[in-house]
Parts: C-alpha cells; sequence; structure tokens
C-alpha cells in the first residue's frame, strides 16, 4: 500500500481537513484541492490513484472534474461526495467513469473502508465495485 495517493477536492476547508486526517492516518499520502484548477494540477502533477471529488464547487463543477481527471489518466479512481438533492448528476458521473457516490453527512468509516477497498484491492489482483 506503500505510495498510494489519495486527492481530496471540496471547496469545503473543514471537509478537506478531515479527509486528509483520516487518509494520512490510513497510510496514505494526502493532498487537497479547493477547485478545479488546484485539482487538475495535483492530477497532472502527483498521478493520484484516488480522487474524493465533491459535486458542487464554484467555478468548475464536479462532472467536468471529473471529466478532466479522466482525459488525464482513465485509471484513477473516483469517488463522488454529493448533497442530496444531486441524484441526476450521479447518474451522469457513474456514466463518465465515478465508481460510487457518498451522500453528505457521509459515514467517515464508510468512505475509509470505501477508499481502503478500492485502492487495497489492486494489491490482491481483485477489483470490487461497492456501492453507498
Amino acid at each position: 500500500m506503500e505510495n498510494k495517493k489519495v486527492l481530496i477536492v471540496d471547496d469545503q476547508n473543514g471537509i478537506r481537513i478531515l479527509l486528509m486526517e483520516v487518509f494520512s492516518s490510513e497510510g496514505y499520502t494526502t493532498f487537497q484541492a479547493p477547485n478545479g484548477k488546484i485539482a487538475l494540477e495535483i492530477v497532472r502533477n502527483e498521478a493520484p490513484d484516488l480522487v474524493l471529488l465533491d459535486m458542487k464547487i464554484p467555478g468548475m463543477d464536479g462532472l467536468e472534474i471529473l471529466k478532466h481527471v479522466k482525459a488525464i489518466n482513465k485509471d484513477i479512481k473516483v469517488i463522488m461526495m454529493t448533497a442530496y438533492g444531486e441524484l441526476d448528476m450521479i447518474k451522469e458521473a457513474t456514466d463518465h467513469g465515478a465508481l460510487m457516490h457518498f451522500t453528505k453527512p457521509f459515514d467517515i468509516d464508510e468512505m475509509r473502508m470505501a477508499v481502503n477497498l478500492q485502492l487495497r484491492s489492486e494489491e490482491a489482483g481483485g477489483w470490487y465495485a461497492v456501492g453507498s
């Protein structure tokens, strides 16, 4: 699991800090971005293994960021974070390669398990998809 990188993209600072603490303590290298422009710079420069991506971000929304991330590297795993009521966007995100989504407020332990499953399943040679 060494060197697995997680990028957290959310315009809410508190959520970024919480998720960085959780995934740093799990042993991942973490990066954060408050907007799409910074997120895509990190994707290009750091090649994260997984991106936790908020749907609603001022400027470039989550779907647009998702499309750019997949264009840069289709193998980057993406888990969407959404507010209640954005279910129409979920299907489109899944169509563009998002693995799953969490509705805010989410259970941090469920998210931790989902990320661990996605990043550690590669080592076991298997790939598993889970839904929220």
